[in-house]
């Protein structure tokens, strides 16, 4: 779209600046051909009459027409200058002459106005020529401009896929934390139930604790008062094996005894290890 009215832009100046050249090319012919017919003192009404001629058509091949003519009048000119010899009168070769010099005037001023039309015509094409380059210059840059808008459009078209799947992803990795935090309140309510089923069970067992050490405790009175009791019915009964023995032995024999009883103990004594 842009290319294209870059285009009838410069289509549009180009048949402005060729309607604006054609406009003034019939003016400039016009004052070559009066300059033409002044520089040549004018013209006979049988000679104008073939100008006139001349002055309709196209303006530039009028003025072809005319340096046409000033040529082929200055030749008939120098022609009949040099047929007239020495029979012609001095008179008549200068008026020959002169219509010849007034022929090549005619011939320059046509020539110099064929030349300031072709500077003027070369002038203008350099100008749509700078023109043209401007507008091409401009039609890269536009040129240049829609394809970064295209690459732009193309990359803000990948981030826009990239947002989409990452939203994709997003919500996915949410459904998954929301099944991973329902399947962790499940096991956190799983595992607060074997807290308390522990927490009675340790209960269960302190007191059953509590109860054994209680009945232990019992149990070791109990037992002590035994022991203490079995060993002071051992010593009684020590004791009174002692007085049965000492009644029924001499007083021999109890010293014989004694003397055992102290052997055995320095027996003990000697095998025992000193303390250091």
């Amino acid at each position: 779209m842009l290319a294209l009215a870059l285009i009838t832009s410069v289509q549009s100046q180009s048949n402005v600046q060729k309607k604006y050249r054609k406009r003034l090319a019939p003016n400039w012919f016009n004052d070559l051909q009066m300059s033409a017919f002044d520089g040549m003192g004018g013209c006979k009404k049988q000679e104008c009459k073939g100008t006139e001629q001349l002055g309709l058509g196209n303006p530039k091949q009028k003025a072809t027409n005319i340096a046409q003519k000033a040529a082929q009048e200055a030749t008939a000119a120098s022609e009949a200058q040099n047929a007239a010899g020495a029979a012609a009168a001095h008179q008549v070769k200068m008026q020959l002459a002169e219509k010849a010099m007034q022929a090549a005037k005619a011939a320059e001023a046509a020539l110099a106005g064929k030349q300031q039309i072709v500077e003027q015509l070369e002038q203008e094409v350099r100008e749509a020529e700078a023109v043209v380059q401007e507008e091409a210059s401009s039609l890269d840059n536009a040129h240049t401009n829609v394809q970064a808008a295209i690459r732009a459009s193309q990359q803000a078209q990948k981030q826009l896929k990239t947002l989409s799947e990452a939203v994709q992803t997003a919500q996915a990795n949410v459904g998954n934390s929301e099944q991973a935090a329902t399947g962790a309140q499940a096991e956190l309510a799983e595992k607060a139930q074997l807290m308390e089923a522990a927490k009675t069970r340790v209960d269960q067992l302190l007191r059953q604790l509590s109860g054994a050490r209680q009945d232990f405790a019992n149990t070791k009175q109990a037992a002590y008062k035994a022991v203490c009791a079995a060993h002071e019915a051992k010593v009684n009964a020590q004791r009174s094996r002692r007085h049965a023995i000492k009644r029924f032995l001499t007083p021999s024999q109890l010293k014989h005894i004694q003397n055992l009883k102290k052997q055995r103990r320095r027996l003990i004594r000697h095998h025992l290890p000193q303390k250091a």
